[in-house]
């Protein structure tokens, strides 16, 4: 990856199933409630659609915008089509975020990206892990014991607060969450 701007970026890497989602809920509720500015950029696997037909910025875009924003007072979102059809690299969609504006980028999916990461892992899943074979990864958050010796920190899965803390303590952003944590 390029140097990127100087902003703290943790992935998150599990199989389908093990409760990313679920987790990144939580972990911005806790975030959030410090103060924390949170982005979160999430890869989907297939072709998703934000808006619909019927929908003003739907129109435009299929009549051949190759980029739409939308604004209004409380938001904005730009709608970009990728004649290419290839993924683009997590670089590309970081670069993307108005970094000026956020603590803490949270990442989820993009697996073979070399950032640091939290696995997730259920063992009653029956998938293997992912650590050690992924360098990236830096903690484990697991539902119960680990069937193989780690020196990573190890975390409850079902803890988001332990995991939030984790973060804060990783990336220093005590200074922004001040005594609240």
């Amino acid at each position: 990856m390029d140097q990127l701007p100087d902003i703290p970026l943790m992935g998150f890497a599990a199989w389908s199933g093990t409760g990313k989602t679920t987790l990144l809920v939580n972990l911005l509720g806790i975030f959030t409630s410090l103060g924390l500015r949170v982005g979160i950029i999430k890869h989907a696997h297939h072709t998703f659609e934000i808006d619909y037909p019927g929908k003003d910025s739907y129109e435009l875009r299929k009549a051949g915008a190759s980029q739409v924003l939308i604004g209004s007072r409380k938001r904005w979102a730009l709608l970009v089509e990728n004649p290419t059809g290839d993924d683009k690299p997590l670089e590309h969609h970081i670069r993307n975020l108005d970094l000026e504006n956020l603590d803490l980028v949270l990442v989820e999916g993009f697996k073979p990206e070399a950032i640091p990461k939290i696995e997730l892992h259920r063992p009653s899943l029956g998938h293997d892990l992912l650590y050690p074979d992924d360098e990236s990864i830096i903690a484990v958050a697991t539902d119960t014991e680990l069937s193989v010796d780690t020196k990573l920190p190890l975390l409850d899965l079902n803890d988001a607060q332990q995991i939030a803390q984790f973060i804060i303590e990783r990336y220093g952003l005590g200074a922004i969450a001040g005594d609240r944590f």
